[in-house]
């Protein structure tokens, strides 16, 4: 099953992948083959061009998402260049405010249209309380893809990438706005 993109009013289909060269690089190809021209953003300029030698809907962003002032630059170029982001795909372990508030900015500079949000979170994190300091964001269909972990004969394991990876897909193709990959459950047998 692919991504409905008339149910979403999705015409340019622009995708950006945060992170998008290392464990969620079957989560940008996935998008690509869906139509989506991609942007990935990554540090490891080696992971970039081979995962752009993969497709040529992808477009890569070699650039440190801390460095704030250089990753608004990158974001504005990527916008201007291929059209406002209709689905963002981000797992950033800190500073996610400044991220998402460079990227809501850059996309409200030229286009009043909504778009997606699909918000990858560990097996730890208080869903509401991040669903609630995320209201602010204009526009925006705000998903949450929680990674939980895996029980097998009784003893539990950390997801794979590629289980990592596919249960992105899965989120964004369910568009949920709460999807889990795994479980969380028994918690006492968290790896």
């Amino acid at each position: 099953m692919g991504i409905d993109l008339k149910e979403w009013g999705v015409s340019m289909k622009h995708a950006l992948v945060i992170g998008g060269s290392g464990i969620l690089a079957n989560t940008s190809l996935w998008l690509a083959d869906e139509g989506f021209t991609v942007s990935v953003i990554g540090r490891d300029n080696h992971k970039l061009s081979k995962l752009t030698g993969m497709s040529k809907n992808i477009i890569p962003i070699s650039v440190d998402y801390y460095n704030e002032r250089l990753f608004s630059s990158e974001i504005h170029n990527s916008i201007t260049t291929n059209g406002p982001y209709d689905l963002v795909v981000r797992w950033i372990h800190n500073n996610d405010k400044q991220i998402i508030d460079t990227i809501s900015s850059e996309i409200r500079k030229v286009t009043n249209e909504g778009w997606n949000l699909f918000h990858i979170l560990g097996s730890n994190s208080n869903l509401e309380d991040i669903r609630s300091k995320m209201d602010y964001i204009e526009n925006c269909d705000y998903h949450q893809i929680q990674l939980g972990f895996i029980m097998e004969n009784d003893k539990s394991r950390w997801l794979t990438h590629d289980e990592i990876s596919n249960g992105v897909i899965n989120g964004i193709k369910s568009n949920s706005k709460k999807y889990l990959v795994g479980t969380l459950t028994p918690w006492s047998k968290k790896p």
